[in-house]
């Protein structure tokens, strides 16, 4: 098992997660972060951590997608270990549906 960014992180970016995670699993993009699926060790510290509640375990079902997402982009986007301010219109975005369509780039952040 592993846990995952999904849809809701797209926009919102809010980064509580990167600092509690033990094994610094977290990767960003412009506008939101992954997970390394091969490097988290499912400790689940980071779900609660997240505002829009965005982090799920690959467990539940239909998160296909987003393990393809996570998988591919933390292999390309930098590490991010240290909180950041989340956007300034962040909760604007939060609990909109199709994030991904309407907004995911594949530009990596700056990391740390």
């Amino acid at each position: 098992m592993t846990y995952l960014v999904t849809d809701n992180c797209i926009k919102c970016k809010y980064t509580d997660c990167v600092e509690v995670c033990p094994v610094d699993c977290f990767y960003e993009g412009e506008n939101m972060l992954v997970i390394h699926p091969d490097e988290c060790i499912d400790c689940g510290v980071c779900e609660p951590e997240c505002p829009a509640e965005a982090i799920k375990p690959d467990t539940e079902p239909g998160l296909d997608h987003w393990l393809k997402v996570n998988t591919e982009y933390a292999a390309k986007w930098p590490n991010i270990t240290i909180k950041k301010d989340q956007p300034e219109d962040a909760e604007k975005f939060d609990g909109e549906e199709g994030k991904f369509e309407k907004y995911f780039s594949a530009e990596p952040g700056s990391g740390d």
